[in-house]
């Protein structure tokens, strides 16, 4: 008899430690459902100048999508009930170019509550455009027609793929929404900045998200078929995993110094506050998602106030200059 409760009480744990196995959410990577892969399309550019002496790694794009900008600007409102959710960006002829990533201003319209200190720091920087699938327009207003131009926020990611792999998969254009994905910008790990969405433009960061802030939950919905999110006021910032992060534990060695200070660097040019710096895994709603992982903030904080707050990147519409 003494056996047979044993054996019970054995199975019954058992079948608990099973159901909770089953039952843990996903940790899924930063681009839920997307495989990253080494491959490149047909024509490629090579960003190698000066990298052997620089021993800098080699970054490789599609120098033909650099080759069409997309339309500078806001839309006033998605339509409610659109044929097609998701058209691509509309492009013009002309190339793009880093002024229509970051706008160099003087240092006379920086913030006056910033850091006097001027930090001698220059991350070498590269445009990689998305493909036009990838990323959508900003809008003033929802689907309900409410007011949607919020204020802006910045949401870090990491990438849990090389930079290449990512240059790849946001450079390949998608035809299903799924798998339409992409960030702002993305920082490998020797502190290259690769620029792919203008900060006009909508990042397809994160899916189901809201941000929590003194004035409440902020999101906002722009597709009919998906849930509202954070995208049409955030700009997406990932960073390049290291290698021994390539998996989907909760921890990693963390983030090269260099990724840091490019980090602080970029974020210092768009002046959005603090207060308004979140990650992907408190503005997720799915419970799956857990990046950045091994993020150090207040090493990040530290290195931010060193900075000079100014405002070289304009998140949001035009029209809120």
């Amino acid at each position: 008899m003494q056996v047979k409760r044993l054996v019970a009480i054995a199975f019954f744990f058992l079948t608990l430690v099973i159901f909770i196995h089953l039952a843990e959410p996903a940790k899924t990577k930063v681009i839920a459902d997307a495989e990253f892969t080494e491959t490149r399309p047909k024509s490629t550019q090579s960003y190698t100048k000066k990298i052997a002496q620089q021993n800098l790694p080699e970054i490789n794009f599609s120098s033909e999508i650099n080759q069409s900008a997309p339309v500078f600007g806001c839309q006033i409102q998605p339509p409610a009930n659109p044929p097609d959710p998701s058209l691509p960006a509309a492009l013009t002829a002309t190339p793009i170019t880093m002024e229509r990533f970051r706008k160099p201003i003087s240092d006379s319209t920086s913030n006056t509550n910033s850091s006097p200190k001027t930090i001698a720091y220059s991350p070498r920087e590269i445009i990689a455009l998305a493909a036009a699938s990838n990323y959508g327009e900003r809008y003033i207003k929802d689907l309900s027609g409410n007011l949607a131009n919020l204020s802006p926020i910045i949401v870090l990611h990491e990438t849990v793929g090389s930079t290449n792999s990512v240059i790849n998969f946001f450079q390949e254009f998608h035809t299903d929404e799924d798998n339409q994905a992409s960030y702002h910008t993305l920082i490998a790990i020797d502190g290259t900045i690769i620029y792919f969405v203008p900060p006009d433009k909508r990042a397809f960061g994160a899916g189901n998200s809201v941000f929590v802030s003194s004035s409440g939950n902020e999101a906002v919905q722009t597709n009919p078929r998906y849930p509202s999110s954070v995208n049409n006021f955030a700009y997406h910032i990932s960073l390049e995993t290291p290698e021994d992060g390539m998996h989907n534990g909760y921890t990693h060695s963390g983030y090269t110094e260099a990724q840091y200070q490019s980090l602080a660097w970029l974020v210092a040019k768009t002046d959005v506050p603090l207060e308004r710096i979140t990650t992907h895994k408190i503005v997720d709603r799915s419970g799956s998602r857990i990046d950045p992982r091994s993020f150090n903030f207040n090493l990040f904080q530290k290195l931010l106030s060193e900075y000079p707050r100014i405002k070289e990147i304009f998140i949001g519409c035009p029209s809120a200059r």
